[in-house]
């Protein structure tokens, strides 16, 4: 029955993740990617606050369930995550002005692929599975992109590729500064890292008016609270107890949740291409995420503590 609970609540969290693709496309129809990240991400931030004050009080074996940290490493940390979920966030907002929910969910979705890829560069060893994986995904991706005949990335869709990228960096920046410092306080270091750097470049680039902001404000409001606050609270608390590859495994299903979403809320249309290149895409998620029978790599057990948007 416990394990039950934990993987519904692990369910109910890739559906909010996968539900806030919808809120990111809507609220581009009325913000710029740099407005909407830094109301975002500032809200995330404000809603794990009393996550950590509950969490500081809870004793767990002597001490509390908020990790020791150094205060110079957990800055160090959030600048580091901080800007790396900045960028992959960017990339994620303009794509998706030029492509649709169910294909920016699941391009964004390669990160899972390749994030041991990028550990080849620091070492990291990888099965043969991987590299299965990294096939498939690209034909996957082959499908996504397909025009007629003939091969097309648009715009939007090499954007959400770029952002896959940025969101593999950004796993592998975690795995780094999470051995040294709490995983909640880095979250919260990465938000408000995030927030500050998008409230920069919005002023930067021009900001957008209060009527802007109001329309899109339900949009932003979701995806703080729902996809950035709930989502990673959820996620902490469903992963007490579980076996990490299933959490891992659920967890992904996000990509689906979205591309479901858009077609549900958004009214788009997938063709047979782009639902072969979903599926193909999907399959190589789960050969990437279920493990082998040594033991996972520390990259690979970050990858299920990543977020979003």
């Amino acid at each position: 029955m416990f394990a039950l609970r934990q993987y519904l609540l692990l369910l109910l969290t890739a559906m909010l993740w996968g539900g806030g693709f919808v809120g990111q496309k809507l609220g581009m129809d009325y913000v710029s990617p740099f407005t909407f990240n830094f109301f975002r991400t500032l809200i995330g931030a404000l809603f794990l606050l009393p996550v950590i004050m509950i969490a500081s009080r809870i004793r767990i074996k002597g001490g509390s369930a908020i990790r020791k940290s150094s205060r110079s490493d957990l800055i160090k940390g959030s600048i580091a995550v901080g800007a790396c979920l900045i960028a992959a966030d960017t990339f994620q907002q303009y794509g998706l002005k030029y492509t649709d929910v169910h294909k920016a969910s699941f391009i964004t979705a390669m990160y899972v692929v390749l994030v041991p890829v990028l550990g080849l560069f620091i070492g990291q060893k990888n099965r043969a599975r991987i590299w299965i994986a990294v096939a498939i995904s690209a034909a996957g991706l082959g499908f996504l992109t397909l025009r007629g005949n003939s091969l097309s990335m648009e715009p939007g869709d090499a954007m959400e590729l770029v952002c896959a990228l940025l969101f593999a960096v950004h796993v592998q920046v975690i795995d780094y500064w999470v051995r040294k410092v709490d995983g909640v306080l880095l979250s919260f270091g990465q938000f408000i890292v995030a927030s500050a750097l998008g409230l920069v470049l919005a002023l930067i680039s021009g900001p957008d008016s209060f009527e802007s902001i109001r329309a899109a404000f339900p949009a932003i409001l979701y995806c703080g609270i729902a996809s950035n606050g709930i989502a990673y609270t959820l996620q902490i608390v469903g992963q007490r107890g579980v076996n990490p590859a299933g959490a891992s495994i659920i967890l992904s299903l996000e990509s689906a949740f979205g591309a479901l979403a858009g077609v549900l809320f958004l009214g788009e249309l997938i063709t047979k291409e782009a639902l072969m290149g979903c599926a193909l895409m999907f399959t190589a998620t789960m050969i990437a995420v279920i493990p082998g029978r040594k033991r996972r790599s520390a990259a690979g057990g970050a990858a299920e503590q990543k977020k979003e948007g």
